[in-house]
């Protein structure tokens, strides 16, 4: 049973978890770095612990520290939250072999589908549509080379590692292919510690949509309907919503099931996103994210289902509190990110308020932003009964949104949402360039 419970993570998505632990009576412990020694994550805990300096791979990112605060706070389990360590196999092995409850799922399915390679052939064996190919991982430079010719381009490198558009190449002549191979393996192994690529043809200005996911150690596994994540800079999120303004109920029928196959097949628990390219009516298998996503709140708002509190009891072996016929979809609901620009203290805080208005944040008045980690500092979330509305809310509610000290991307936003080219939605991931055409 999880009585204590230590969230090895920081910013919104540390208070986020906290704030469920709280409402199921769970105690609480916060891990910080000395940057983070006034973060808000750490005034709400219950304890918290200083687990090194800085820098993530000193602190957030130092597995022995974190294991070693949990064990001295006599804490039952452990929430990785997002980023970080959150889809690492060794270190879910690691909280395991401490006696400790991992939220989230087996080390095995991390390693399943963490590696794009081996996640892509599961999905091929599952039945789920995949995008076309090459087989396997980039070993012979020359003989991919001959391939892709006689496959054709436009092809995409990918990290079979990563993340982020980090070791991403699109190709579209063949003889620029060798180059870019070896400098997507090389950003891989800077960035991953792994230098294996893999080729896909390039879908040409296909929406991201995405499925949420969540299964119990019972083996029962639903989905949750869809978030589409299209708008994006260099592979970056800006905005999700949900539903896809492309996709149909038996489009989403379909995808659902083949995400069930997929995860029933390789018996995954706790919370996860399954990720499609999606084009001309057909959607095909990108990558599994085995864990919590930031954008988990479009799908809370739009179903009205806690997620982190559903891993929290799925870790804990309970079964799911709802089932897939429980699951209904209430109009429309959208994210938006908020970016620090550069680090600063914040001067003064307001976040807006309203009905269906969720601001997932650690900003307080006072609050120095450091410059050492990811540059989100805050997520308004809104919900409405259609998408136009939508949209309108979201205008008028980030323009509540008072900040001061700390330059962001709030402005931006609003203009990239306030724009022909996003009212009229259906878009893919190369919408930005007309959008910012259309802004001028």
């Amino acid at each position: 049973m999880i009585r204590s419970l230590l969230v090895a993570n920081r910013g919104e998505i540390a208070v986020r978890i906290i704030r469920a632990c709280k409402e199921l009576g769970i105690r609480t412990v916060a891990v910080y770095s000395e940057a983070d020694r006034q973060a808000l994550h750490v005034k709400m805990a219950d304890q918290a612990i200083c687990i090194g300096p800085p820098p993530s791979k000193d602190s957030y990112l130092n597995i022995s520290n974190i294991i070693s605060a949990a064990l001295h706070a006599r804490a039952d389990a452990i929430h990785p939250g997002v980023g970080f360590l959150s889809e690492n196999a060794e270190f879910a092995r690691q909280v395991q072999l401490a006696g400790l409850v991992w939220v989230g799922p087996d080390p095995q399915a991390i390693e399943m589908l963490g590696d794009k390679v081996s996640a892509k052939a599961n999905a091929k064996k599952y039945g789920v549509p995949c995008t076309p190919g090459l087989e396997g991982a980039v070993t012979n430079i020359e003989k991919t080379v001959e391939a892709v010719r006689d496959m054709g381009l436009p092809v995409i490198i990918k990290a079979s590692a990563g993340g982020g558009g980090k070791g991403m190449r699109v190709v579209r002549k063949v003889e620029d292919l060798a180059d870019n191979i070896r400098i997507a393996s090389s950003e891989a192994e800077k960035s991953f510690g792994d230098g294996t690529v893999f080729i896909e043809k390039y879908l040409e200005n296909a929406a991201h949509v995405e499925l949420q996911m969540i299964g119990d150690k019972q083996g029962n596994v639903i989905y949750l309907g869809e978030r589409d994540c299209s708008v994006q800079r260099n592979h970056q999120k800006l905005v999700e919503e949900s539903p896809s303004p492309l996709v149909t109920p038996e489009i989403r029928r379909r995808m659902g099931e083949d995400a069930v196959r997929l995860f029933k097949g390789i018996g995954y628990f706790g919370a996860g996103t399954i990720e499609f390219l999606f084009k001309d009516g057909q959607y095909y298998f990108m990558e599994v994210n085995s864990r919590i996503q930031v954008e988990h709140p479009v799908t809370e708002m739009i179903t009205n289902v806690d997620l982190i509190k559903e891993m929290i009891r799925v870790a804990n072996g309970e079964p799911l509190s709802v089932k897939q016929e429980d699951i209904r979809f209430d109009g429309y609901a959208m994210e938006i990110r908020i970016n620090a620009t550069a680090p600063g203290t914040v001067k003064y805080y307001l976040p807006p308020s309203g009905f269906k208005v969720r601001v997932d944040s650690f900003l307080y008045t006072g609050y120095k932003v450091p410059p050492t980690y990811d540059s989100m500092v805050a997520k308004v979330i809104i919900g409405a009964p259609t998408r136009a509305e939508g949209i309108n809310k979201m205008l008028s509610v980030l323009s509540e949104f008072e900040l001061d000290g700390v330059p962001t991307n709030l402005e931006s936003q609003k203009k990239i949402i306030n724009t022909s080219i996003f009212r009229k939605g259906g878009f893919g991931t190369n919408v930005l360039d007309a959008i910012m055409k259309e802004i001028g």
